[in-house]
């Protein structure tokens, strides 16, 4: 409880001491630089030789896996749509969560777009930035990657209102269901893998091509999260999506 509510008191800080800062401004550019260069680390010697390894599967192994963990990241969508007024978008993540959990084998399968539901994805960080809220500056998180103040502290708020946080990392039961902090990481990871396998030339191409591969990620982010908040249509690109 204690450790609770000292988050809470840090998040307030931050996001009030931010407010005013654009997200193009950096909270901590040395120590974000060589977060960056860790996690750049980390990603050539795990993540990319298990993400190669994940695209030798066999296709339906890969879209079943991309489909399942789509489908558990429906369930934040939910709340935030209705945090935002959007009863449209909580209606057809609902009705996608539950055709794509039944009709679609608990989410291996994606019947729900082929009706023509595409839930859009939403979270609290998107949801504080629909009511005005601004992104404060910019920075990186180890292993978890790029970030803002607002992002930051959404992310935290994710696992209160997130159903399969609850269920999983919270470890409490809902409507019968009940899980562990392990399947909670287990997802997450597993989504982690799937987008790194998905982008793996683009991650390559940038490499390759950036005079300042920091730089590039941060533009990537921040543009990626400025058009989810507004609902453009270029949040869906090659690169899927860059949040944490």
């Amino acid at each position: 409880m204690e450790l609770k509510k000292y988050i809470i008191i840090f998040s307030s800080i931050l996001l009030i001491a931010s407010t005013e800062i654009k997200a193009s401004e950096e909270c901590f550019e040395r120590t974000s630089r060589a977060i960056f260069k860790f996690n750049m680390g980390f990603d050539n010697a795990i993540l990319e030789p298990i993400a190669k390894g994940y695209n030798k599967l066999p296709e339906p192994i890969k879209n079943g896996t991309s489909n399942f963990t789509s489908n558990i990241a429906t369930l934040l969508s939910i709340p935030n749509h209705l945090a935002q007024g959007n009863l449209k978008g909580a209606g057809d993540a609902t009705a996608s969560f539950l055709i794509n959990s039944t009709i679609g084998i608990i989410g291996l399968a994606n019947p729900a777009e082929k009706m023509g539901l595409k839930a859009q994805k939403e979270d609290v960080g998107q949801t504080l930035g629909a009511y005005g809220v601004g992104p404060g500056c910019y920075f990186v998180l180890p292993i978890l990657g790029p970030t803002t103040a607002r992002d930051s502290i959404g992310m935290i708020a994710d696992t209160f209102v997130d159903p399969f946080a609850h269920v999983t990392w919270r470890e409490k039961e809902l409507l019968g269901a009940s899980g562990n902090q392990f399947d909670y990481l287990a997802v997450k990871g597993t989504t982690a893998v799937d987008f790194r396998a998905d982008n793996e030339v683009n991650f390559d191409s940038l490499e390759e091509n950036s005079i300042d591969l920091y730089a590039s990620f941060k533009s990537l982010y921040l543009q990626n999260r400025e058009n989810k908040i507004n609902n453009s249509s270029e949040s869906e690109d090659d690169w899927g999506s860059l949040d944490n």
